[in-house]
């Protein structure tokens, strides 16, 4: 009889740090998303999880700092419809540098993803602004954004008084917790929001507010969109398939108020992977 001389011995690295990582995370009981608990996490990389009414719904990394990339979702998910922020939960592992290199939250995605635990992570939660060119792109029915649009309600609160066009932009890009995009570099838009000054009384309480003010107030034909996930304000005339809504100024300077479309593409989201990175 002659024994065999050889065999084979497969390592898989990523299944052990996979395990180790669940193993971590397993025992850890989820804390509400809160600045107060944020506030005591130490400013180090890591991984985390996020839980909406205790469904674990995203995983994520923060490459420099857990609170502040936490603080970041917090924020956002602030500004949405239909979403409370007191069902949001979250448990996070620090991660050393070098184990950072192994992406360790693309070891959790690929673990949970087949079993349906993360669906934030393949409908959009972690995207930044598309840019321009993709405004009039048709969100997709199963984004994040279509589910939990922007708050058009979320509180502006600013001392009353005169701005300036420029000034109030900045103070609203400071405030609200979902981008608001402007025209900067065509038509003079720059030296439009220099010159223009708004009165800004009590009455001025909320971003729909804001917007109906500036369109109000801009010479020449401006028009404020509220898309899904955005507001945007240029010189423009325009319709947006997944909008909203949306602010223009008449000839008679009263500003109308148009619901949107509100048309969502079928099919899936695009499956982003990990989210961006702090």
């Amino acid at each position: 009889m002659i024994l065999a001389a050889s065999a084979e011995f497969k390592l898989s690295i990523t299944k052990a740090l996979t395990d180790q990582l669940g193993a971590t995370l397993a025992p850890l009981s989820p804390a509400p998303l809160t600045a107060a608990n944020l506030a005591v996490l130490n400013a180090r990389p890591g991984v985390y999880e996020l839980f909406l009414q205790g469904q674990r719904v995203y995983v994520g990394k923060a490459a420099r700092s857990l609170p502040d990339r936490l603080s970041q979702h917090l924020r956002k998910i602030s500004g949405r419809t239909n979403i409370d922020l007191d069902d949001m939960s979250f448990v996070a592992v620090y991660v050393d540098e070098d184990l950072d290199a192994a992406a360790p939250e693309k070891l959790l995605i690929k673990k949970y993803q087949h079993s349906g635990d993360i669906p934030w992570n393949s409908n959009g939660f972690g995207n930044k602004d598309p840019g321009r060119k993709r405004d009039q792109s048709m969100v997709k029915a199963a984004h994040f954004d279509a589910h939990y649009p922007i708050n058009l309600n979320f509180p502006f609160e600013i001392t009353p008084g005169d701005y300036t066009a420029a000034a109030l932009l900045k103070e609203a890009k400071a405030l609200l917790p979902f981008t608001f995009r402007f025209e900067q570099k065509k038509k003079g838009a720059t030296k439009i929001y220099k010159d223009t000054v708004i009165s800004v009384l009590d009455e001025i309480a909320t971003v729909q507010d804001l917007v109906a003010r500036l369109v109000e107030t801009l010479p020449g034909q401006w028009q404020a969109t509220a898309l899904p996930g955005y507001m945007i304000l240029y010189p423009e005339l325009a319709a947006y398939e997944s909008a909203l809504m949306w602010w223009r100024r008449g000839d008679d300077g009263t500003v109308a108020v148009t619901q949107g479309p509100q048309h969502f593409a079928g099919g899936d989201v695009m499956d982003e992977g990990a989210d961006d990175e702090d």
